[in-house]
């Protein structure tokens, strides 16, 4: 049987806000804590949960891993608004300025991405489904 992917974690200088951000863009809550690690997740624990790790240092590089995020029941814009006033901002990772994807950044500077279609979208085109070249691919350091 395979592995499943269970939780995923962020290091944070500023845990708290991390933790606050994330819980807002995703609809999810604390479930766990101590003094170095904050879990948050779905309200029915559902895997994967984020731990947010306190860390003495600072991101200093771009992320190997990123999320992908899709607008779940907005529109891609109205989520870029409300993403936007949650405190992203946006990233550059080198990726073109015709990219179809958002780069934005959490209040850490950790980088995801907005993708373009919304959810509902996707579930009346399955062939939207197919694989999009990454923004990462083309940065360089």
């Amino acid at each position: 049987m395979p592995s499943r992917l269970a939780v995923i974690a962020i290091d944070a200088t500023r845990p708290q806000l991390v933790v606050d951000f994330w819980c807002a863009v995703l609809g999810w809550q604390v479930v766990d804590q101590d003094a170095e690690v904050t879990t948050i997740a779905a309200a029915d624990r559902s895997w994967p949960m984020i731990d947010v790790v306190a860390v003495p240092e600072g991101k200093v590089v771009k992320n190997r891993l990123h999320f992908d995020l899709r607008a779940d029941g907005v529109s891609t814009a109205e989520e870029l608004d409300r993403l936007l006033a949650l405190g992203a901002r946006p990233a550059d990772v080198g990726q073109s300025p015709d990219a179809s994807w958002v780069v934005l950044a959490d209040p850490e500077g950790n980088e995801f991405c907005l993708l373009s279609r919304p959810v509902q979208e996707l579930q009346e085109s399955p062939a939207a489904l197919r694989p999009r070249r990454s923004p990462y691919r083309t940065f360089t350091i």
